[in-house]
């Protein structure tokens, strides 16, 4: 009976110790993701200065991350007082539904995103390249990304023609639709296969403007639009809103400034959803 009772006192303590281990290896797990994370989106901030609502999303996503694996004990003591209390059940029920639907668009939306990226468009599109931040008279580092997959393209189907869309705002010297211009021309580019659409100042208005030029040009309304990989889906609706057949040329996003601009176009794509 002793022996019994040493052999579940000993089961006891090494449960107690499993769950224990368990409870700090999945701590430091949380920690250490949230760490990594608000690291990776500090990175555009620190050396590109880029602070968008992107940036300040994921970094309160995963300080909430790392604050609950550094306060797990505390946190799961206050959510089970709360949950004890009817008021306090019927909050916490409302912010899981909450995150359950914020979740849900999450991946709705990035479902949404890959399979217009991947998106091929047929031979006889209508190019079109949409816009970025323009240094002075230097492309930006997602313009150039745009810019390449551009001239990969165009390279590769020369009987194409691309419509340049983007106009100049504060702290550019020329129209990012110059910029680009200058860009594919120096590449090899024939100035003759190239439209600058100069007035835009959104996504919006880069598609509207380019069908004017399509139908004044008498161009193909299939459109192979050229933009990041982020960006292909919320372009492709607006595209569709105006009669055009969108297809995506996507451009590879640089790692480090890929987390901030995902999050940002979630809202984008949002706000174009409702508005």
């Amino acid at each position: 009976m002793k022996s019994k009772n040493k052999r579940n006192q000993t089961s006891k303590k090494k449960k107690i110790r499993n769950s224990k281990a368990a409870r700090v290896i999945l701590r430091l797990f949380l920690v250490g993701i949230g760490g990594l994370g608000i690291l990776w989106l500090m990175v555009p901030v620190i050396v590109g200065r880029i602070v968008n609502i992107g940036t300040v999303t994921g970094i309160l996503v995963f300080g909430m991350v790392a604050g609950y694996g550094l306060f797990m004990g505390w946190c799961n003591r206050v959510l089970s007082n709360l949950w004890k209390k009817k008021a306090g059940k019927i909050v916490l029920s409302i912010l899981m539904g909450i995150a359950c639907i914020i979740l849900a668009l999450v991946i709705i939306l990035t479902t949404n995103i890959i399979i217009a990226a991947n998106r091929k468009p047929t031979e006889e599109a209508t190019v079109i390249v949409l816009g970025c931040r323009v240094y002075g008279e230097y492309a930006s580092l997602s313009l150039l990304e745009r810019l390449e997959a551009a001239e990969e393209y165009l390279k590769a189907y020369p009987d194409t023609v691309c419509i340049l869309s983007g106009g100049q705002g504060p702290g550019e010297d020329i129209s990012e639709a110059e910029c680009m211009y200058r860009y594919l021309t120096e590449q090899g580019i024939s100035s003759e296969r190239l439209y600058l659409e100069d007035k835009s100042t959104s996504t919006r208005e880069n598609m509207a403007f380019s069908k004017e030029i399509i139908e004044e040009e008498g161009f193909s309304t299939r459109v192979a639009i050229v933009t990041n990989e982020y960006h292909e889906y919320r372009a492709s609706i607006i595209a569709g809103e105006l009669d055009l057949e969108p297809a995506s040329v996507p451009a590879s996003t640089a790692l480090w400034l890929f987390p901030a601009y995902y999050v940002r176009e979630l809202y984008g794509i949002l706000y174009e959803w409702v508005f």
